[in-house]
């Protein structure tokens, strides 16, 4: 750890359900420095946290507060978003770059608060600004409160498996040479488990990680997709796993050969070690089921039954097609809430706000993109590229900050056409920094509608600030008078990330019930930088119970 050079850490958190006190206040200290890593049988700088990659893994227990004391050691400037996180009324805390907080420059310091409340299971932190969390992010595991059980077998250990994508080049790099051009950016040159790809071809020396088992133990995995742009598909071979719990929240549980895990989302599976001794192999492979290029190379590590002897052969297993649509869909449309009476889902039945967002790609003109043939590839809500300011939306709002934002972005498209049919004949998108004003308390329902500009492709579109229940998804375009008959308002599944499928749309309810500013944006990292983004207002409620509480004293200026 003291030398200036290391080889990518293996973060792989065991834990023999360590002992937390309840309600406790747990202090960690984020350093934020370079360090050398060697990978792909080449060695480049990388931005990390404690010097880790994957960084260190933040445990805490159910109502928990907890202060991160981020560090910044390096010449970027750095947030850290807490993905998952409520933070109920602590909006100063979330991370977002120019959202909710200005950036921590080189030299500073900022301590994250916040209390977890009502929430247990795993989720994950990363950086959010730039293209930093490439490499900086880590796990957050969220113990349920003491003598409370798992709604599912008692495991006999748990594993963190945080599945990353890797670019020999620098990522800042890679984005910024994109922007000049007008072009999306080059693919990684290797996915990551664990923080190792395993052998590849031009570096067949590149070890992998293995997860050692017992036979007849059951294993908690806590599957985490850090990657940057990719949807990715997690398979070992030989087994089935039970999916017990999905972005913090308990599921009905259900058997698979394949999980499908979009950047951003969090999987709990239980792996039950019943095979015969030996050596499995894990895959972790893309999805893509749009004309779109991906890093198709497939990571892989090794499930190795404890006795197994060292010659003995690995066996082998297929990772799904590329574009295997078909089991992607099966997985999703497998998910259910756990809706006991202990963890009800709460699914809001009326609705006070109704809104319809398109999701998509468009192209401006851009005369210094000569690569690009004069244009840019742009993103967009509603047809709005959304612009960031130079002031954190969230302090504008706080202090009355005026000339920062308006409050006028569309609750429905502002051009109609065939969204998942032909194009229209302009792919021009407008630019703006636009919010959507919410009134505490208030039921939302946003129907999220991917369109065919350029190319349709799932978005993971995540919200901070809330969790939300995924009450209906189809293809094609959404139609208001019969697609609401066949919503799940009983057990749908509840989420802070969703995917939209390619040419198709999904509905989401969630109460307003978290003053503050909240983004929306899309999780693949290429789509954020064109400008997949925008920000909820919510206003307070009556009395200090229902406000966002005052900034704190350390809170970075811009």
């Amino acid at each position: 750890m003291e030398s200036s050079t290391i080889r990518i850490l293996v973060i792989v958190a065991i834990i023999h359900f360590p002992v937390l006190i309840d309600s406790a206040v747990r202090q960690y200290k984020f350093d934020v420095v370079m360090k050398n890593a060697t990978m792909l049988c080449s060695t480049k700088p990388i931005v990390t946290v404690n010097g880790m990659f994957p960084g260190p893994t933040l445990y805490a227990v159910e109502d928990d507060t907890v202060l991160i004391n981020v560090v910044n050691h390096v010449n970027y400037n750095v947030t850290i978003h807490w993905h998952g996180i409520r933070q109920l009324r602590t909006g100063w805390a979330d991370g977002p770059a120019y959202i909710t907080q200005c950036p921590i420059t080189t030299g500073q310091s900022y301590i994250y608060n916040f209390t977890i409340t009502g929430q247990r299971g795993t989720l994950l932190w990363h950086a959010h600004i730039l293209w930093l969390r490439s490499t900086v992010h880590g796990a957050i595991v969220i113990l349920p409160k003491c003598c409370v059980p798992y709604p599912f077998p008692k495991p006999d250990k748990e594993v963190v498996v945080v599945l990353a994508e890797w670019w020999k080049s620098d990522t800042e790099d890679v984005i910024n040479e994109a922007i000049k051009s007008g072009l999306a950016p080059n693919v990684s040159d290797a996915h990551t488990i664990n923080g190792l790809p395993g052998p590849v071809s031009n570096c067949p020396s590149q070890g992998g990680f293995t997860l050692h088992v017992e036979k007849g133990k059951t294993y908690l995995l806590r599957l985490i997709n850090a990657a940057l742009n990719e949807e990715l598909f997690f398979k070992i071979a030989g087994h089935h796993v039970t999916i017990v719990e999905v972005d913090a929240t308990y599921v009905k549980p259900f058997k698979t050969d394949t999980v499908l895990i979009s950047p951003g989302q969090t999987t709990n599976v239980l792996l039950f070690a019943d095979q015969k001794q030996g050596n499995y192999l894990v895959t972790v492979s893309p999805f893509m089921d749009a004309p779109i290029a991906v890093d198709n190379i497939t990571a892989t590590a090794t499930l190795n039954y404890i006795g197994t002897l060292t010659n003995t052969p690995t066996i082998l297993t297929t990772p799904p097609l590329e574009n295997a649509t078909t089991v992607a869909t099966n997985f999703v449309n497998s998910l259910r809430s756990l809706n006991s009476k202990q963890y009800p889902a709460s699914v809001p039945r009326t609705v006070d706000y109704n809104l319809y967002f398109t999701v998509g790609l468009g192209l401006n003109p851009c005369p210094t993109c000569k690569p690009g043939n004069g244009s840019r590839v742009v993103a967009s809500i509603n047809n709005l590229t959304f612009t960031l300011p130079t002031t954190a939306l969230l302090q504008a709002h706080y202090f009355n900050i005026n000339g920062v934002f308006t409050t006028d972005f569309p609750a429905n498209p502002p051009y109609v056409f065939n969204y998942t049919g032909t194009p229209p004949s302009n792919l021009q998108t407008m630019n703006g920094t636009k919010v959507f004003r919410l009134a505490y308390n208030a039921n939302v329902q946003l129907v999220l509608q991917g369109t065919g500009i350029v190319a349709p492709e799932n978005h993971p579109i995540h919200l901070h600030g809330f969790s939300f229940y995924a009450v209906g998804r189809g293809p094609g375009n959404y139609n208001p008078m019969t697609d609401p008959m066949k919503f799940n308002l009983v057990d749908p599944i509840e989420r802070n990330t969703i995917g939209v499928p390619s040419g198709g749309w999904v509905a989401i309810r969630f109460r307003a019930d978290n003053p503050g500013v909240w983004f929306l944006h899309c999780h693949l990292e290429v789509h954020t930088t064109w400008g997949l983004k925008m920000a909820f207002l919510v206003d307070n409620g009556r009395g200090p119970n229902q406000s966002l509480v005052p900034p704190p004293i350390d809170l970075p200026k811009c």
